[in-house]
């Protein structure tokens, strides 16, 4: 009977870590792959690794949370079956409404709704996890908009990102050993800014490893069977068949925001929604990815799109927005090359006034109900769940 149980966490476990992984890859290498400075099997491969050593090392942190610190006993394996169960419907119900499923988030109400029904829920530290889920999103605006506003514009006029046709590097095979040099059209610019790229794309992988893997391999720790290294090796399996299956299409499409924007607005945001999520996990906050990279994308916008007004005029709304007009399309629209960019407090150029729209407030609205109906709902189906059923848990 123990056998089969875990058999079954196992399978759920792998369902869960598969969706993750065909979201999570397209997020971190879907502008990459789209520049073509990456292939889609390469990313795959690279984005396996990286996950597997952001769960082995950060992510245990969470994985601590998940699996000990939300209830004050330890899940057993019945209800750590229940728990994938209800991340994997969690999944389910976001693909249906076309979002990235916040599965820190889901994991967490699930936990939680397990915790409620049976008295064993620790408040302090679900208070905890539920005030850095408010603070994150305005800290990655905020983060956001300084980029946008003051930084970005200034990067933007110097660095170009452009992929060369042809190979990067080639052998000179002329001496003795063959040694690396640059492609036929490859410039030492172009080879700079791709080992970026590569370097950014591996930070984020690390980082959707350190709070995706528990989400996969937590509810299995411990009491529920199975060890920390192998649960993090079953998940990091999953996910990166995800990577390497579903996730090619989402490469291609990558959810919209990350595909609008250039690719050096691209990897601000990476950087950014990266660095939140890696300090959070080390701290042990079971948070998502995408809420610090929607966020970060949105302060970005309104930053870039506020430059024609100074921070006085911003606040005390004294700004003649006949000559000084806001549009939230202007990080979509890029300086000609040697151009500048206005000063702030200067009106922006014809093209980057009349830029196509960062974002649809619509879609953000969306994703944000989805931060709020996937938690809620997860607790409150495991709280049904397990109030009918005590002896599961």
């Amino acid at each position: 009977m123990v056998e089969t149980l875990l058999i079954i966490g196992v399978i759920a476990s792998i369902f869960v870590g598969f969706n993750i992984g065909g979201s999570s890859t397209g997020i971190t290498w879907g502008p990459s792959v789209g520049a073509g400075i990456v292939k889609k099997t390469t990313a795959a491969a690279v984005m396996t690794v990286f996950v597997f050593l952001g769960g082995i090392t950060v992510g245990q942190n969470v994985m601590d949370t998940l699996s000990g610190e939300i209830i004050t006993t330890e899940l057993t394996l019945s209800a750590g079956v229940a728990v994938l169960f209800f991340i994997g419907l969690g999944i389910l119900v976001a693909n249906v409404f076309g979002v990235p499923v916040p599965t820190s988030m889901t994991t967490v109400g699930a936990i939680a709704g397990l915790g409620l029904a049976t008295g064993t829920l620790n408040y302090e530290t679900i208070a905890e996890i539920v005030i850095w889920w408010i603070v994150t999103p305005v800290i990655g605006f905020w983060v956001g908009g300084v980029i946008g506003r003051y930084i970005y514009p200034w990067v933007n006029r110097r660095v170009d990102i452009k992929k060369s046709d042809g190979p990067l590097l080639t052998l000179n095979r002329d001496g003795g050993v063959p040694s690396p040099k640059l492609g036929p059209n490859t410039t030492v610019q172009e080879l700079g800014t791709t080992v970026v790229v590569l370097i950014i794309g591996c930070y984020m992988a690390f980082s959707a490893g350190a709070s995706n893997v528990p989400n996969a391999a937590a509810p299995l720790v411990g009491q529920a069977g199975l060890e920390v290294t192998n649960a993090v090796i079953l998940a990091t399996v999953a996910i990166g068949l995800g990577g390497f299956t579903i996730a090619r299409r989402t490469m291609d499409s990558v959810g919209g925001e990350l595909s609008d924007i250039p690719l050096l607005a691209a990897l601000f945001v990476m950087v950014t929604a990266s660095t939140i999520t890696t300090i959070l996990s080390w701290m042990g906050i079971p948070i998502s990815l995408v809420m610090g990279t929607v966020m970060t994308i949105v302060g970005i916008g309104w930053g870039r799109a506020t430059r024609p007004i100074t921070v006085r005029e911003a606040v005390t709304r004294d700004s003649d927005i006949t000559d000084k007009r806001i549009e939230l399309g202007a990080i979509v629209t890029e300086e000609e090359e040697d151009e500048d960019a206005p000063a702030i407090g200067e009106p922006e150029t014809e093209a980057v006034l009349h830029g196509s729209d960062l974002f649809n407030p619509r879609a953000i609205i969306k994703y944000v109900s989805m931060w709020v109906i996937g938690p809620s709902m997860s607790t409150l189906l495991a709280y049904g769940f397990f109030t009918v059923l005590p002896g599961v848990a």
